[in-house]
């Protein structure tokens, strides 16, 4: 028990920073949408679905001598369209007639952007999202042992947001009670974290259900070549067509084509999907828009249906506000005990010597 006490202080002492950094960033991006519905024109607004409106927003769109790669329509809880480039650092969002409301060339000029590569990325690419999954892995360490360390001390177990005093002792206690308290919130985070970032990981996580074969040819794009995008594209027909198969879906993304050959795909969520994007898939010929191929994400392997839950969860994508309060709650306590953790390592607590008591001179 030793041995272990001390590999989670060391661990925690140096990585545990790093682990704050994601609890805090993540409570954060949770209200998302809350603080873009405050700040940015329109983004308040009902959302539209009627496929007569979003395909004129989407011609609009594409028609720009600069259009974007792709849109991500017009939420329930966001009334703005998002729109992707080829350059990754640009976006913009357009309000629901298709008309730019706010555009950005660097993720610095918009704080939600520049916070989310923080959380996933770590702001240096596809390397820092690895080292996200790593921490994450070690995050579930810390859980699982923490909880193993507590147990013979549950008895001394009290309740408090912050110590009592800030000496190691009152720190220890209190990040050893509100941890365990928070340990299944924190499993949930840190394990949907991991799945998502390490692919690995996930395919060991979801082999009991379905192989890495199976999930791999099923979530892949058809073979078949389209054709250059035409300049007419009529966005209405090529919407109602997605809609007349799943009438009660949500149409959610339209992607151009970004390489020759390449098809336009539109993503919809049918109601039984948690994903806010869905999996539900249709890809169309740019030459014809007529329709290549379609994917029910309702038959899609378990695996992967599985695998479609890992972000609504980690990112309070369901359940309302309760469960973002709930989420907030999680990223908030992972801050908490991960800087407390450093603070406790690094500090030098300072010892009063004890003086020794004085012994009497003998008398002469």
């Amino acid at each position: 028990m030793s041995i272990l006490r001390l590999a989670h202080r060391w661990a925690g002492g140096l990585i545990g920073l790093f682990l704050a950094i994601l609890g805090l960033s993540g409570a954060m991006l949770v209200h998302k949408d809350d603080w873009l519905r405050l700040t940015t024109p329109h983004a308040a607004e009902a959302q539209m679905q009627d496929t007569a409106t979003l395909a004129a927003a989407v011609q609009r769109i594409f028609e720009d001598p600069d259009p974007p790669r792709s849109i991500v329509l017009a939420s329930e809880r966001l009334g703005l369209h998002r729109l992707s480039y080829i350059d990754k650092e640009r976006g913009a969002y357009a309000d629901q007639t298709g008309e730019i409301v706010a555009q950005w060339s660097s993720k610095w000029e918009r704080p939600e952007i520049w916070l989310f590569d923080l959380h996933h990325y770590l702001l240096v690419g596809d390397t820092g999202k690895f080292v996200a999954g790593a921490l994450g892995l070690a995050g579930l360490a810390f859980v699982i042992t923490g909880v193993i360390l507590w147990w013979p001390t549950r008895r001394l177990f009290t309740f408090s947001l912050w110590p009592a005093k800030m000496s190691r002792a009152a720190v220890v206690r209190q990040h050893r009670d509100l941890g365990v308290l928070v340990a299944p919130l924190l499993f949930i985070s840190l394990l949907t974290g991991v799945a998502m970032t390490l692919p690995k990981v996930e395919e060991v996580m979801l082999a009991p259900f379905s192989s890495p074969t199976e999930m791999k040819a099923s979530e892949g794009a058809p073979k078949a070549k389209g054709g250059p995008l035409a300049p007419d594209t009529d966005w209405l027909e090529l919407l109602n067509a997605t809609r007349a198969q799943y009438p009660g879906a949500e149409i959610r993304t339209i992607g151009l084509p970004t390489k020759p050959g390449a098809l336009i795909s539109v993503r919809l969520r049918q109601q039984a999907e948690w994903l806010p994007n869905g999996r539900t898939m249709f890809w169309f010929d740019p030459a014809t828009a007529q329709q290549v191929a379609t994917r029910n994400a309702q038959t899609l392997p378990t695996g992967l249906r599985i695998a479609n839950l890992e972000y609504p969860i980690h990112a309070a994508k369901v359940g309302g506000l309760p469960y973002r309060l709930v989420m907030t709650v999680s990223g908030l306590a992972l801050a908490l005990l991960g800087s407390l953790a450093v603070y406790t390592f690094w500090a030098n607590p300072k010892f009063q010597k004890r003086k020794r008591p004085s012994t009497p001179h003998a008398r002469a």
